[in-house]
């Protein structure tokens, strides 16, 4: 009785592992079969179950695994598993150098378009001549992404399906023309013209957030603070605290590897040696407890646990009396929150945001 009880457990806790393949990738799945490869090169819209089946089903095959943020890069390491004959798993602003013979692009009709078009010019040139690049849709009516696919190769295979679209291209040689995604743009604070790189993926590509500008405008940065900016994106809060005041020193976070390196290249820009970027999707944080002053723009999606996790974050960083500003479109959440973590709660509108901030209990 006992060994059936614990093999239902088992049952129930396999069960419970079981994760929904996003369609676009379980059409890239379907075509494993056909393929006989040595190197392959992926991205996810799930927990990498493309690069789980192909290196399964290819145990001497090479197969990474590449992801932009650290959240799902550590899903897809706990759902792939580590070791011999499960494929590497990269969190990192690029692709691997390569070459590959394979590359594999589940795309998300509702993604960000100019993220995708970086992507599958990435694969194309990190592909070895004569590999081929796998794109997939569940748009069954796509059109674009079959344009997108036409101005990467000569010919490009399109395989419709009732739940959305397969296409297939072989590289025959380099590029005629590179496109160039990233940017600079600038914005100011106070008089100070503050430059910024951007690229596509980081939050707000382009241009300043107005929530951005509404932390800018509200932060109280002050001689010798010590500043934590949460969600930093391309950088733009962390370069305006770092030039506030003097002795100021800011470390910044976020989850997203290509913010993490235009918050750097930003920096540099600036000629700011007192921002310290960290790439961390946990909200574990250098030397807790040590700063004066925490600002946060956690994104709208979720339900809300990624701002727990900035709120739970600031009240281990601050120290006591240390103060954390949040920003938010709808600021219901965490006026109801921040009272249960934080002292002397208050919102400040600022155009269409408001700004909640509070104060760390002594």
């Amino acid at each position: 009785m006992k060994s059936a009880k614990k093999k239902l457990l088992q049952d129930r806790a396999e069960a419970a592992l079981v994760v929904k393949t996003p369609v676009a990738e379980q059409l890239l799945i379907e075509e494993i079969p056909s393929i006989a490869t040595a190197r392959a090169l992926c991205t996810t819209l799930g927990r990498g179950q493309f690069a789980q089946v192909a290196a399964a089903y290819s145990p001497q095959s090479h197969v990474i695994c590449h992801c932009f943020d650290a959240y799902p890069a550590q899903e897809t390491l706990a759902y792939c598993g580590a070791g011999e004959g499960k494929p590497a798993v990269q969190c990192a602003a690029d692709f691997p150098e390569g070459p590959f013979d394979l590359a594999a692009i589940p795309v998300d009709p509702r993604g960000e378009s100019e993220l995708t078009r970086d992507l599958l010019q990435d694969a194309h040139e990190r592909l070895a001549e004569g590999g081929r690049l796998m794109a997939a849709t569940s748009n069954p009516d796509d059109q674009w992404l079959h344009d997108e696919m036409r101005n990467l190769f000569d010919k490009v295979t399109r395989r419709p399906q009732e739940t959305g679209v397969l296409y297939v291209a072989t590289k025959t040689g380099p590029l005629k023309k590179h496109k160039k995604f990233s940017c600079e743009f600038a914005f100011r604070d106070q008089g100070r013209l503050i430059r910024t790189v951007s690229r596509p993926g980081v939050f707000s590509h382009r241009s300043l957030d107005p929530g951005a500008r509404a932390l800018i405008n509200t932060m109280p940065v002050h001689d010798g603070h010590r500043v934590l900016d949460l969600g930093c994106g391309s950088g733009t809060v962390s370069f305006a605290a770092a030039f506030r005041a003097p002795g100021v020193t800011v470390v910044a976070v976020d989850s997203h590897a290509r913010a993490i390196e235009c918050t750097e290249k930003g920096a540099r820009l600036n000629d700011l040696a007192n921002i310290t970027a960290v790439l961390n999707a946990d909200g574990e944080v250098p030397e807790p407890g040590t700063y004066d002053l925490v600002l946060g723009n956690p994104p709208y999606y979720s339900d809300y646990r990624i701002a727990e996790i900035f709120l739970q974050c600031a009240r281990r960083s601050l120290k006591p009396g240390g103060k954390v500003l949040i920003v938010a479109k709808s600021h219901a959440w965490y006026d109801a929150r921040m009272p249960e973590l934080f002292d002397d709660v208050t919102s400040t509108p600022h155009k269409q945001y408001t700004v909640v901030t509070g104060a760390q209990r002594r």
